[in-house]
């Protein structure tokens, strides 16, 4: 095992995809010379060459574009959206090429690509550096979505994301980068896209998250458990699209209780298909309301840290809803 942050695991990761396999190109926005913005690929233009490491212009849906062409050619494209709130140029690449390109061709062709994408808030990134956009691309058939939330997950999904025969939308949360650390063994394995993993076991309740708020779930429920003795079970998601239904019903079976937590705004969010999934297929099963806690519906999150904490859930509120329920 060897300790490392999620921003060294997916550089690792990247690194050691490049070195294998010649067909994994990587290409974007200031990755080549600069080592990415928040340097995920420092190092790879002298390692492995402007051939296979390419500076794109700014432009979102050309990257996208060219990833494509890449793919249908043979070759293993991981593409870098440098802000997940710019991927919007490109949203007709990804919903009428991307995903549809196995769809059309009547399975004759996939798109062996990878779209990486810093996403969400708690950065001071203001309105266009804090967004979450997993709501928008889980809604596409034919497109994997994927928001690992720790080194360990990174890691393994990242494998297994640039070895998928078709495509997949990788979603970083720019706050877990640095903050979140975790052993990652050293021998290669891979976690599988479309399986959720329980992080915290536990009877009286069921907490289903993911990304940051994963961790802020964790942090409450081990502060409930110490002090009020109730022991909240935290499943992480971690692939939005193909949702694991069956990892989240036997949770929620399991405990009678559920909540579902997520940063982006609470309406239409991939949280509210989750709490939808609970009641259509669980409801007998509950003993009580399905509680759902997501950022406020506003158009974007504020520069200022008092409006990143009005936007943001935090530790102390998802304990209270927490309480609330497991009392109900």
């Amino acid at each position: 095992m060897t300790e490392k942050n999620v921003v060294t695991a997916i550089h690792d990761t990247l690194h050691e995809r490049m070195a294998a396999d010649e067909r994994v190109v990587i290409l974007g926005e200031d990755i080549a010379t600069r080592g990415g913005v928040f340097r995920v690929t420092q190092g790879f233009l002298d390692e492995f060459g402007e051939e296979r490491v390419i500076d794109t212009p700014i432009a979102e849906g050309m990257i996208v574009g060219v990833a494509v062409g890449m793919a249908l050619h043979g070759l293993l494209p991981v593409a870098e959206i440098e802000f997940a709130d710019f991927i919007h140029p490109a949203f007709d690449q990804m919903v009428s090429e991307v995903s549809r390109m196995r769809y059309r061709t009547n399975g004759d062709f996939g798109l062996p690509m990878v779209v990486r994408a810093p996403y969400g808030g708690g950065v001071h990134g203001a309105l266009y550096h804090s967004q979450s956009i997993e709501a928008f691309y889980g809604h596409i058939p034919g497109l994997k979505v994927v928001v690992p939330s720790t080194p360990y997950d990174a890691t393994g999904m990242l494998r297994a994301a640039i070895d998928d025969p078709d495509p997949v939308l990788f979603l970083e949360h720019k706050r877990t980068y640095r903050l979140i650390k975790g052993d990652v063994p050293d021998e290669p394995f891979v976690v599988p896209i479309g399986k959720a993993d329980v992080k915290r076991e536990g009877d009286d309740l069921s907490v289903i998250s993911y990304g940051l708020m994963l961790h802020v779930c964790l942090e409450a429920a081990s502060r409930l458990q110490d002090q009020e003795g109730v022991k909240a079970e935290v499943v992480d998601v971690r692939t939005i699209n193909p949702l694991d239904t069956e990892t989240i019903l036997t949770s929620v079976r399991k405990t009678g209780k559920a909540m579902v937590v997520y940063e982006d705004n609470r309406t239409y969010g991939a949280g509210a298909e989750i709490a939808a999934t609970i009641a259509e297929e669980a409801m007998f099963d509950l003993d009580g309301p399905i509680v759902r806690i997501g950022g406020p519906d506003v158009p974007a999150m504020g520069f200022a840290t008092n409006l990143e904490h009005a936007f943001l859930p935090d530790a102390d509120r998802i304990y209270t809803h927490m309480l609330e329920l497991a009392r109900f």
